[in-house]
């Protein structure tokens, strides 16, 4: 790969990034996708931005876990519909004033709610009971 495809690449997951998170505070923006597509652009890139990313205490393992078709915890998923449908609600009756706005937005909010909900849910490893006796004695 030439370098300006490569820092085409990398310019491009940078936006992405910076862009999703954005999207963190911003319910219009696409956070997860952003971060994929961020993803994906540094994994063809730079192996060291690719481990950034997926090593990241924020985002890095809901990313890997996504990826490697694990799926996305429930308390995720709920916190995400709960803050999606609180932000985007308020957004659509109290600040936009114009009917098919509002229909676009509540429209955004059951597409990306209908994704979560049926994108396979990441059940939690199960915690080995010998090592929780050993950290209690």
């Amino acid at each position: 790969m030439n370098n300006l495809t490569r820092n085409l690449l990398i310019i491009c997951g940078t936006l992405c990034v910076i862009i999703g998170v954005i999207g963190m505070f911003l319910p219009i923006l696409p956070t997860t996708p952003l971060l994929l597509l961020a993803a994906v652009c540094y994994a063809r890139g730079s192996d060291r931005f690719y481990h950034w990313l997926t090593t990241n205490r924020w985002c890095g393992a809901y990313i890997k876990n996504y990826r490697e078709g694990r799926g996305i915890q429930l308390k995720q998923k709920v916190f995400t519909i709960v803050l999606l449908w609180l932000t985007i609600g308020y957004t659509a009756w109290f600040v936009v004033s114009l009917w098919w706005v509002r229909i676009i937005l509540l429209g955004i909010a059951a597409s990306v709610t209908f994704h979560l909900v049926r994108t396979k849910t990441l059940k939690p490893a199960p915690q080995d009971s010998s090592l929780l006796r050993e950290k209690s004695t």
